[in-house]
Order: structure tokens, then sequence, then C-alpha cells
């Protein structure tokens, strides 16, 4: 075990910062790829059930129908993937990214009680998911990402002592 963790440790995984800037790339891609997906009616279409049911954003569709929702959320989340990729270079920009991803990981996790079917009835029921309901649990860990984030952001944009 000892021989395996020294390799660990001489593989480049104990970089200072190397899990921060593997967390921004990895919430770029996603928000780069989930953006794209929303300027297709599939994608949008099989969203709108859920969104419906969003305490905070199921205002979209009544006011803005399919189309305009696809627009507000694929631009949304290209805007914030745009401001955390910036976030390498420019942290007061990377804390606006942050800030973003965290209402929209906020925005998702709240349809989760609300998920038509979202519970397994033949498991019965809360807490047993369905997968509709399941596939929203990702975005706790994605909003913890985002916290995480807008701390690292903070402290470097104010240079700040990190604590890490």
């Amino acid at each position: 075990m000892n021989a395996l963790l020294q390799l660990l440790a001489r593989s480049g995984l104990l970089k200072k910062d190397l899990g921060y800037h593997l967390l921004r790339a990895a919430m770029i891609v996603i928000f780069a790829w989930f953006g794209y997906d929303k300027w297709f009616e599939s994608e949008i279409t099989a969203l709108a059930p859920l969104i419906a049911q969003g305490p905070l954003i199921s205002w979209t569709i009544p006011v803005l129908g399919i189309h305009g929702t696809a627009i507000l959320l694929g631009s949304a989340e290209w805007t914030f993937g745009t401001l955390l990729l910036l976030g390498f270079w420019n942290k007061k920009l990377g804390v606006l990214g942050a800030l973003g991803s965290i209402v929209t990981f906020v925005s998702t996790l709240t349809i989760l009680p609300f998920v038509p079917n979202g519970w397994d009835a033949g498991a019965g029921g809360f807490p047993a998911m369905a997968m509709n309901a399941a596939f929203l649990l990702k975005d706790l860990v994605l909003l913890v990402v985002s916290i995480y984030l807008l701390r690292a952001d903070v402290i470097r944009a104010l240079d700040l002592p990190r604590e890490d």
C-alpha cells in the first residue's frame, strides 16, 4: 500500500490546485454540453414536464413558451460556462459564473420533490426514486462544486490566504 501511495504522490495527483482546475473544467464542459442540448426541440420537450413542476422556473413555459424557455436556458448555461472559463484568468468573472451556476442548480433541485411519477411506487414510493427524479439528483453534486468554485474564486479575487 505504501508503494502505491508513493506512486500516486509522484504522479502529479497532489499538484496544488489540481482539483480546483479539474472541477472548473468539468463544469465548463457540462454547461457547454447542456446548453447545446437546449437548442434542440426534442431536449426541451423532454424537459418540459420537469420544468413545469419547478417552483423557481415553472413560469418560463407560460411566459416564454417552449422555444423561448429553450433559448433562455441554453443561453444562461452558455453564459455561466463562459464565465467559468474566463474564471481561469479573471477570478471576478469566475465568481459570476459560480453564482450563476449556483442559481441554476438550486433551481433544478427544487424540482425534485415535484417530479411527476418521480417516486418508484413498486418500491414503496418516497424515498425510492424513479429514474426521472434520480436524473435531477446529480445536480446536488454540481451545486456543491459550484459553491466550492465560488468560495475559491472569492478567496483568489480578494487575494486572501488559501486554506485548501
